[in-house]
């Protein structure tokens, strides 16, 4: 993203460097997957290569079917994007801060430069803060949405910020997602959980070498691992704080 809004600025990479940081990837000599095969690996649908690599994009912003996808397509790198369904939608809304964004008409092209489509639930609340209709129906319209705009299933879901709780995971996989995505700053691996799969965020700071160093499996820890004293004990300031506010933007 070239001329990001400050909110959003610390979690991207102007277009030189996104390019550099790609071909650190291909360098690598990795083989790309979507997360899809990645999660059917781990689960043992499908058999996974000795050392693949996903790239997933979140929220649906604007540059996403345009330079991104073309940047991704040119070097034959498949890639996920979860989109936040209420951000994309005309006429919804979303907890997202203003920033410009695609449409959810423009979904299904992204399949056509090869990046799968999941969800990223209407309005990226933090998810381990609702109660347990509000984060059904989060999971569930999102996902209903993007099937009705593209045509066929869509099974695999990205936490807003990676906040997820035991029931937050027991959710997802009630209303029919194969996988789901977290953060955890951490490398992911054969013994990761499908409904908490491991990702690093890639921060304005990170260059070239960074990339190409996690591909070499350094520079981070490899999950699974227990979330955390600090992790559980954040997850429940801000239940209580979400008790008084309302459901919050995840950010």
């Amino acid at each position: 993203m070239a001329d990001p809004p400050d909110w959003i600025a610390e979690f991207t990479v102007d277009p030189g460097m996104f390019a550099a940081q790609l071909d650190a990837v291909v360098a690598s000599g990795r083989t790309p997957l979507t997360v899809g095969a990645f999660a059917d690996g781990l689960a043992g649908r499908g058999e996974l290569p000795a050392r693949p690599v996903v790239l997933t994009f979140d929220d649906g912003f604007a540059d996403l079917p345009g330079p991104t996808a073309e940047l991704l397509a040119k070097r034959s790198l498949p890639a996920t994007a979860y989109l936040t369904t209420g951000a994309v939608t005309p006429g919804r809304g979303s907890l997202l801060p203003p920033a410009p964004m695609m449409s959810l008409a423009q979904a299904a092209g992204l399949e056509k430069y090869g990046i799968e489509v999941g969800a990223h639930t209407v309005t990226h609340p933090q998810l381990d803060t609702l109660s347990a209709s509000e984060l059904r129906r989060e999971l569930r319209e999102s996902k209903d949405a993007l099937q009705d705009a593209l045509g066929h299933a869509v099974d695999h879901l990205a936490y807003p910020h990676g906040y997820n709780s035991r029931a937050v995971r027991a959710a997802a996989a009630a209303a029919g997602y194969a996988s789901a995505v977290a953060v955890r700053h951490a490398l992911s691996s054969m013994a990761d959980e499908p409904l908490r799969i491991a990702r690093l965020i890639l921060r304005r700071s990170h260059t070239a070498r960074d990339v190409a160093a996690w591909m070499a499996g350094e520079g981070a820890r490899v999950a699974p691992f227990p979330d955390a004293p600090r992790t559980v004990g954040w997850r429940l300031y801000r239940r209580a704080r979400a008790r008084v506010r309302g459901p919050e933007f995840a950010g």
